[in-house]
């Protein structure tokens, strides 16, 4: 099982990027998945997550109404859109996938990883 992650850069804070995370190795179609992400010296955070049809979706407080969540399960690929990036966004930024049925928040609850993305925002 793989889950690769790609997206991730440098830009200036109020610009945008769109991360994806292309699985393979299993169908992740009927699985929950999600966005974390880890600043340096921070524990790692959640940022969004998306049910197995996209109908539900959950956001943390400090990227609603920036950052959107999707997947393509035709593709096997999870997005995300992130607008009016902010230099708090700055980390490292991991897809996940979870067998569970609902859209956790702890990173406990994922069962699979893909190696993360860094995204840096300057000022």
């Amino acid at each position: 099982v793989q889950l690769q992650a790609s997206g991730g850069g440098l830009v200036q804070a109020g610009g945008s990027l769109r991360l994806s995370c292309a699985g393979s190795g299993r169908t992740f179609s009927k699985d929950i998945m999600a966005w974390f992400r880890q600043a340096p010296g921070k524990e790692r955070e959640f940022v969004a997550g998306i049910s197995w049809n996209g109908g539900s979706t959950n956001y943390a407080d400090s990227v609603t109404g920036r950052f959107t969540i999707s997947r393509d399960n035709a593709k096997s690929t999870l997005y995300l859109q992130m607008n009016n990036l902010k230099p708090e966004d700055t980390a490292v930024y991991y897809c996940a996938v979870s067998v569970q049925m609902i859209i956790g928040t702890e990173s406990c609850l994922y069962d699979y990883w893909g190696q993360g993305t860094q995204v840096t925002v300057s000022s």
